[in-house]
């Protein structure tokens, strides 16, 4: 089971999310399947992928070989925007190759190129998760806009919204709006998008005994943000689930809010 020093969010129903993750875009081939099997290893219990990633067997390959139960890894996968009109294949690939019946999440990678595909989409992908295809579905890269647009039409939110997020991109209104409807915020580049030399994450760090990245991690989990940081270095993939054992006080929080915009 997910370690209850592991924070989760909740979906729906009795469908939690690990506030962390392990992102997979550019892990492919064995690199991939062996930097899966080292998170599993190091603890994760959320991983994420996409058909886009092109790596989708190695993911379930590792799955499978980690000893695990599926029920106790999360999976989320996401559907290609050049795949609109075709979710249902789409979904259906993704499963085969993952070796599962279904998803944990199912997300649209990026709002449909023509405004007017949106609602169908949406509506496919809900009815996925009402085949019970995805335990969940949600989006990806998508503004408030957008996602109101989906719930106006379908009186559905959901579950999730992955956008790319860190201190120095954090905006406490954008958090706000999606909170406030009910849609959780996942967020994906966290140290790539990070100065990790930057004096407030050296001088928190520090203070904690520990890396300037470790905080970063630690600060999206403490605001109850996702955060999926990807890595094929077995080190590294160690050190980034290596967050639990610390928690960032209310001053130094704000003092990292602070670096956004």
């Amino acid at each position: 089971m997910t370690s209850p020093e592991q924070p989760t969010v909740p979906l729906s129903g009795e469908i939690r999310m690990p506030l962390l993750g392990f992102g997979t875009w550019q892990a492919t081939g064995e690199a991939g399947y062996g930097a899966v099997l080292a998170a599993l290893d190091a603890g994760y219990r959320h991983i994420d992928t996409a058909t886009m990633y092109g790596n989708e067997r190695e993911v379930g390959r590792a799955v499978k070989e980690s000893g695990l139960r599926r029920e106790d890894v999360f999976i989320t996968t996401k559907l290609p925007p050049e795949r609109v009109g075709r979710e249902r294949e789409t979904i259906e690939a993704s499963l085969a190759a993952l070796d599962t019946d279904y998803v944990d999440l199912w997300l649209v990678h990026w709002p449909p190129a023509t405004p007017v595909e949106c609602i169908p989409v949406w509506r496919e992908m809900l009815a996925a998760r009402d085949q019970n295809l995805a335990r969940a579905v949600g989006v990806s890269n998508y503004s408030i806009g957008q996602i109101d647009e989906l719930i106006q039409a379908t009186e559905e939110i959901p579950a999730v919204n992955q956008i790319r997020w860190s201190p120095s991109l954090y905006d406490r209104q954008v958090h706000a709006a999606h909170r406030d409807r009910g849609v959780w915020v996942e967020g994906y580049s966290p140290l790539k998008t990070t100065d990790l030399s930057d004096p407030v994450l050296v001088r928190v760090a520090q203070a904690h005994g520990v890396s300037p990245a470790q905080v970063v991690l630690r600060w999206h989990i403490d605001h109850e943000i996702v955060v999926i940081p990807k890595s094929v270095n077995p080190d590294r993939i160690r050190a980034n689930a290596d967050v639990f054992g610390f928690s960032l006080t209310a001053e130094e929080m704000r003092d990292i809010d602070a670096l956004g915009r």
